[in-house]
């Protein structure tokens, strides 16, 4: 149970810092560009450590992982909280991406490994998504009230060190380290190539939008909080339903992909299409970890890819959307942006070759928690 504890915290903590930063960009940097950056630094540092991550907890377990990937958290987190220089600001927060992309991807190895790992990545989900919502709300009304925008940085930083020593008493049953083949790595990216893509592009999307609306609507930083963390609230609730169904994961993903490019037209008229995005965002991200949750062994070096290509399409797909915004304008910006998830619905049936032979394969392992 400490270990869940730990787990759940960790990943609340984690992503309620990384998006106490967006109902203040504005306060960081003036233009789209320049905040679309600083957005997206932190998840280019995540970018870069998850698969590393993923394959180092396959070898010498995921405990440690989640304990470094902590600390670094709560370190990046005070540091940004101190400076206001462009330049310390986008550094802070790729390392504070270093930290998160060490702990979501051992984590989320931790829980697909699990025989119980369908609600357990609800759960896990869940929390992650709570913490979404916690930061953008907390920071936004501090950040009101306190006249320091700052002020939520430092408060889940604060918070993150609650998890960052329970984890030093979190424990998972040994096992032998995993010796990948040759070439492992490079045969799991190329057969899984277009679910990989859909989480570049369907994960990036919900942060296309959230770093294009604060300067885009002109609305305070309180109201961009309960905008941006109602796409968080609903994408709760869609994992937590979803994450007890037993839809087809490729079937879904196609419907999901063509839905996200309405609802991103949809935005760009009413911040109401928030509301769809995050509940598709929800119902994509549990399809993709059922569908991986099927691959029998090197859970670690599977989510690693997973977390890797998801920040991937976080840190690129809000850096691509400013500078069309910035050079078109922002019509542009969305209508490319649901041009992208369309692509989707196209290539994601291309993975349907390989569902079968998931199915057939089962979910190996024994995974207790302690």
């Amino acid at each position: 149970m400490r270990t869940r504890f730990t787990l759940f915290l960790g990943i609340f903590t984690v992503m309620a810092l990384s998006n106490a930063i967006v109902p203040v960009l504005t306060s960081y940097g003036s233009g789209s560009s320049l905040q679309g950056v600083i957005y997206a630094a932190y998840f280019l540092g995540a970018f870069a450590f998850t698969l590393p991550a993923g394959i180092l907890s396959d070898r010498f377990g995921r405990i440690p992982l989640i304990r470094l990937g902590l600390a670094i958290t709560v370190t990046s987190g005070l540091f940004l909280a101190a400076t206001s220089d462009p330049l310390m600001v986008v550094s802070a927060r790729f390392i504070e991406g270093t930290g998160a992309g060490l702990f979501v991807a051992a984590a989320m190895s931790y829980v697909n490994a699990d025989p119980d790992h369908v609600p357990m990545s609800g759960w896990l989900m869940a929390f992650m998504n709570a913490g979404f919502v916690a930061g953008l709300l907390m920071a936004g009304w501090l950040s009101l009230f306190l006249h320091r925008p700052a002020s939520g940085i430092l408060l889940f930083s604060f918070l993150a060190l609650i998890p960052a020593l329970t984890a030093f008493f979190a424990r998972e049953p040994a096992a032998p380290p995993a010796r990948y083949p040759a070439g492992t790595v490079i045969r799991f990216i190329g057969q899984y190539r277009w679910l990989w893509y859909s989480a570049i592009i369907l994960i990036g999307i919900t942060g296309v939008v959230t770093s294009l609306y604060p300067k885009f609507s002109g609305a305070p930083s309180d109201v961009l909080g309960f905008w941006i963390s109602g796409m968080s609230v609903v994408t709760i609730a869609a994992v937590l339903i979803f994450s007890h169904t037993t839809l087809p994961p490729v079937a879904t993903l196609r419907v999901a992909a063509i839905l996200m490019g309405i609802a991103v037209i949809i935005s760009f008229f009413t911040p109401a299409g928030f509301l769809l995005i995050g509940a598709l965002a929800g119902v994509v991200m549990i399809a993709q970890m059922a569908f991986l949750a099927g691959i029998p062994r090197f859970q670690g070096v599977i989510m690693g890819l997973f977390s890797t290509t998801s920040y991937l399409g976080m840190a690129l797909l809000p850096v691509i959307a400013g500078i069309i915004a910035e050079g078109i304008g922002f019509s542009a910006a969305f209508c490319i942006i649901a041009l992208c998830a369309a692509t989707v619905a196209v290539t994601i049936g291309r993975c349907s070759c390989i569902t079968g032979d998931l199915a057939s394969a089962g979910h190996a392992g024994e995974h207790t928690e302690q």
